[in-house]
């Protein structure tokens, strides 16, 4: 029986992925790739059944998952694909428009905290796909960019004012932020126990030979991206991809801060595999 694995699009997840893509941890996934807001979906309608997920999707259906252990992908500081830039200092953001990409949901969530929390500041949200308004001239107020795009764009010179919303969140909480978690399906996970519970086991055996070899990850995600070997092994340098105590305590305030502003009914207790 296969598993249906959802891996999201973005270089970041590469350390994990390849070791499972190229056979180096044998496994029976069937994997489907997709941005963040497309394997919520899938998730959420049961036509997945271990995916990695934005944060806020654990959130909003905590009676449906299982959270995998030892395994999730945020940052200690600066996060570099997850970026607010803007055409005006954040001082001057009030009022002003911001565009966020539909693909995100955590951190479309992040940047309303940190907007009323951090920065004191009100904007208006409107989604869209930035590199395209960007490609035909139109220039947003401010975009939330993140992922790949975000790499891309972070030193676009219509957008001189970038701020980090990892960094944000560690100025803020003095926590890591996890923007993304792997969470198993209960439904899946109690038809086949034993079998969901080795297909986890490799989905951290992967995590931990992707990032023990993570030099070779750096070469090999700079091959498909605007960064140079440097400057990937600089963005991965800046990742967390374990889910300890520290984590999980950065995490259980987010869905604090969520709750407190209404983005949530109430911050969910995190109930791991069995």
């Amino acid at each position: 029986m296969s598993v249906r694995l959802g891996k999201i699009g973005y270089l970041n997840v590469l350390p994990i992925y390849h070791p499972l893509e190229s056979g180096l941890i044998e496994n029976d996934f069937e994997i489907v790739s997709g941005p963040p807001s497309q394997l919520n979906r899938l998730m959420d309608a049961g036509d997945l059944d271990i995916s990695a997920a934005s944060s806020i999707e654990y959130a909003r259906n905590p009676e449906k998952y299982y959270l995998v252990p030892d395994i999730a992908i945020g940052s200690l500081g600066h996060v570099q694909s997850v970026l607010l830039l803007s055409q005006f200092p954040l001082e001057e953001l009030t009022g002003k428009t911001i565009l966020v990409s539909s693909q995100t949901h955590t951190s479309a969530a992040l940047l309303r905290i940190l907007m009323a929390e951090l920065w004191e500041i009100e904007a208006n949200f409107v989604s869209g796909d930035a590199t395209s308004m960007l490609n035909i001239g139109e220039r947003p107020d401010a975009i939330l960019a993140i992922g790949d795009e975000a790499l891309d764009l972070r030193h676009h010179p219509d957008y001189p004012h970038r701020t980090d919303l990892g960094e944000a969140w560690q100025e803020l909480t003095g926590l890591p932020f996890i923007f993304g978690v792997w969470i198993v399906q209960r439904k899946s996970f109690h038809a086949n126990e034993d079998h969901f519970r080795q297909a986890c086991a490799k989905l951290i055996a992967a995590k931990k030979w992707g990032t023990t070899n993570m030099s070779d990850m750096c070469v090999l995600a700079a091959e498909d991206s605007c960064l140079n070997d440097t400057e990937m092994c600089s963005y991965f340098d800046g990742l967390v991809y374990d889910f300890g105590k520290t984590e999980i305590q950065g995490l259980e305030l987010f869905y604090q801060h969520l709750a407190e502003n209404k983005l949530i009914e109430a911050p969910p207790h995190l109930e791991f595999l069995p």
